[in-house]
């Protein structure tokens, strides 16, 4: 079964052992390869949310939780991280740069889909965005080598792709619309 602070220290050590993302990448595929073992270790998700399972300035681990259908604007993190699903699915679009752009746009260059057990690494400089694809909720352990809410970083406009500073209260915003039409559509249900 997922033990938090056993994982947690298995992640603090990781980085202690290799400050890229390669020795935690190994520590979250072992959790995610028993999804049961993980849902019973941080529950059932029940809501979107962003949950603070660990927060240090050389690492921030936290569960996330999308809501179906909820997609996150492009954004980076300027950090490496590690993104391993243990219930649902994330597709993720990549993104790169559009050279010599004077409002640094962006274009798509590839994309991901991860299900449950799936690990993957995101380098510092990874432009990506995220949608729950699926009709229930997806869970996801992320690992960030950094502080992750004191990094200033960015993100881009959906419909123009022009850069701007990240807005936490917009996302954190976008996390409660999705709760509140997951929660009409299971009331309806």
């Amino acid at each position: 079964m997922f033990e938090l602070e056993r994982f947690i220290e298995e992640c603090r050590a990781a980085v202690r052992a290799d400050p890229t993302h390669r020795a935690t990448r190994e520590v979250v595929a072992r959790a995610v390869s028993d999804p049961a073992g993980v849902l019973a270790g941080l529950g059932e998700p029940r809501r979107a949310e962003v949950q603070k399972l660990y927060h240090a300035p050389d690492l921030t681990i936290l569960n996330v939780v999308w809501a179906p259908g909820m997609t996150v604007r492009p954004h980076n993190h300027l950090m490496w991280a590690v993104i391993g699903i243990y219930t649902g699915r994330e597709n993720n679009i990549w993104w790169r740069r559009l050279p010599a752009d004077a409002d640094a746009r962006i274009e798509a260059a590839g994309a991901k889909s991860l299900g449950e057990r799936e690990v993957e690494p995101l380098g510092r400089d990874i432009i990506h965005t995220v949608t729950n694809p699926l009709d229930r909720l997806t869970g996801a352990i992320h690992v960030y080598g950094g502080d992750f809410f004191a990094t200033p970083r960015s993100e881009w406009d959906p419909e123009t792709l022009v850069e701007a500073p990240f807005d936490v209260q917009t996302t954190m915003r976008l996390f409660e619309e999705a709760n509140a039409a997951y929660e009409a559509r299971m009331r309806a249900a």
